[in-house]
């Protein structure tokens, strides 16, 4: 039972981190940008979030759909102002732009909201739910049920419409798609887009569950789904999906059986094993590089 308990607390964990690595992963495939900032959008939404329900009185529902909307605004407009005009320079240069982006979201952050934790509103005033005599909190459930439907969903997008047809172009070849008539502009705009709702639905869901928030709440949890993203195959989809229950459940189990403070330890060193015996992640696919 107790083991049973470490699992599925992994995987509520190791969907959010999922959720937030699906950001990642697109973003890299589409553009090769490794985008540093994308763990502090969480921060971003969490903030958003919690004004809206705790001082302007509106439901989660429509919290959430607000964070969404302006963390989707706030990644378009990073891409376009800090991103873009580096787009054909060496990668290093858009690297340190993303840090740079990252410590000027926490920094506003910390001149708004004071660098103190806050609480956030409680989200969910549901009983939990009992499986097989297993008490299982409401959003532990709801967090795993949304996250799994939000991969599924995207993989539908990638695979079945014309924008996702076109993000698949721009991913193989940037220069050829641009011949072939697709905008890769707003193709990489609507990347950053939906890689931004997807942080801001986890940033939500992650405060729900741990209902404290401050201005560098977005490090570890985007370091840790950066990781889940490299370990599942960076640029694969799944794979983001993949290496984010992982790690969570890798943590949980590390947490619940051997210790709190080796948790970030093992799952590091799963990092290091994989990446050694598969570099390019799980599932991801080796490629040759023409120099």
């Amino acid at each position: 039972m107790i083991v049973l308990r470490q699992l599925i607390n992994g995987l509520h964990v190791g969907s959010i981190y999922a959720l937030i690595a699906l950001g990642y992963t697109m973003v890299y495939g589409i553009v090769k940008l490794i985008n540093f900032a994308h763990g502090d959008i969480i921060m971003v939404g969490s903030y958003v979030a919690m004004v809206l329900m705790a001082q302007a009185g509106l439901p989660f529902w429509a919290a959430m759909a607000a964070s969404m909307a302006l963390c989707g605004i706030l990644g378009v407009t990073m891409e376009r102002v800090a991103y873009k005009p580096l787009r054909s320079l060496p990668r290093i240069n858009s690297l340190i732009t993303a840090i740079g982006v990252s410590l000027l979201l926490q920094n506003t952050s910390q001149l708004i909201f004071s660098p103190n934790p806050q609480p956030f509103p409680t989200a969910f005033k549901v009983p939990p739910v009992s499986i097989g005599g297993l008490d299982i909190g409401f959003i532990t459930l709801f967090t795993i049920v949304v996250s799994v439907g939000l991969m599924l969903a995207l993989q539908a997008f990638v695979r079945a419409t014309k924008m996702g047809k076109a993000m698949r172009a721009v991913s193989e070849d940037m220069g050829a798609a641009q011949l072939m008539g697709i905008n890769v502009n707003t193709t990489v705009s609507v990347t950053f887009a939906i890689g931004s709702v997807l942080a801001a639905i986890g940033a939500v869901l992650y405060s729900s569950a741990y209902p404290s928030i401050a201005p560098t709440m977005g490090s570890l949890p985007g370091l840790k789904a950066f990781i889940a993203a490299v370990l599942g195959g960076i640029g694969v989809l799944p794979g983001a999906m993949l290496g984010g229950f992982i790690m969570g459940v890798a943590e949980s189990l590390t947490k619940g059986f051997i210790s709190s403070q080796l948790a970030d330890a093992v799952v590091y060193g799963i990092l290091i094993v994989v990446l050694l015996v598969k570099p390019s992640g799980i599932l991801g696919r080796r490629t040759n590089e023409k120099v």
